[in-house]
């Protein structure tokens, strides 16, 4: 999914990126191999163990701690190339988050932001999140509130962008450890859910733990080869800084 973000982000010998909410850092290092060692490439993230994490994969890009409505972009600098991999969705003020990355960008810059569908249309992922249900109730699942193409495509044309285009991405992610996957997708489930914020740590992760063995079935009628396979579509906005 971040090669496909990249690949509509159109790079170029020259450009200068920036990947606002760049987690663990894919997407950056990817623009890292398409545009090799002198490249200015900058992530941000508001997360230090994410950014941790990034720093010591590849030392070489310029990792910033900082708030997508408040991107710690120096004055007189600006880029050229800016992408937004799963992470729009988590900020509460959308527009005004777009706003911000419109400030840091040179006219005519290329964008490219990406937001998974709502959960309802990806039927192995609420079939796994309805195992937690059970536990903890109803789920605000905010990795999956920004599914909306149009909404995200207006967000952009209303706050500073033209040419939006918006497809629809969908691909079998593939992992290992399909029992690994489903704990992990409960940890964050549980998180997200009022009853899970009120437990202690220990808690969370015991009750991760019990939705992993009950999601038996759904790992093992999603396991091929092998291996667990999960059919995930995202939304991909393309657009240029007006």
């Amino acid at each position: 999914m971040a090669e496909q973000l990249v690949a509509r982000a159109a790079l170029k010998p020259g450009d200068r990126v920036i990947d606002v909410a760049c987690g663990t850092g894919i997407v950056a290092r990817i623009a890292r191999e398409r545009l090799g060692p002198e490249a200015t490439i900058v992530g941000v993230d508001i997360a230090p163990p994410m950014l941790a994490v990034a720093r010591a994969v590849d030392p070489s890009i310029d990792w910033r701690e900082g708030n997508a409505n408040g991107l710690p972009v120096r004055d007189g600098e600006s880029f050229t190339v800016l992408t937004c991999h799963q992470g729009l969705q988590f900020m509460p003020d959308k527009p005004a988050a777009i706003r911000e990355m419109r400030r840091v960008l040179a006219p005519g810059a290329r964008v490219a932001v990406a937001c998974w569908h709502a959960v309802e249309d990806l039927p192995d992922m609420a079939a796994m999140n309805a195992v937690v249900e059970r536990h903890v109730g109803p789920i605000p699942d905010s990795r999956h509130s920004f599914g909306d193409a149009g909404a995200l495509k207006r967000v952009l044309i209303e706050n500073g962008f033209s040419d939006v285009t918006v497809d629809a991405v969908a691909h079998d992610v593939r992992f290992a450890d399909g029992t690994l996957f489903a704990r992990l997708n409960a940890m964050a489930a549980i998180g997200m859910s009022g009853k899970g914020k009120a437990m202690s740590e220990p808690e969370r992760a015991e009750l991760a733990g019990q939705v992993a063995a009950e999601s038996a079935d759904l790992v093992a009628k999603a396991t091929r080869d092998g291996v667990f396979v999960m059919p995930l579509t995202t939304n991909i906005a393309s657009a240029r800084a007006s």
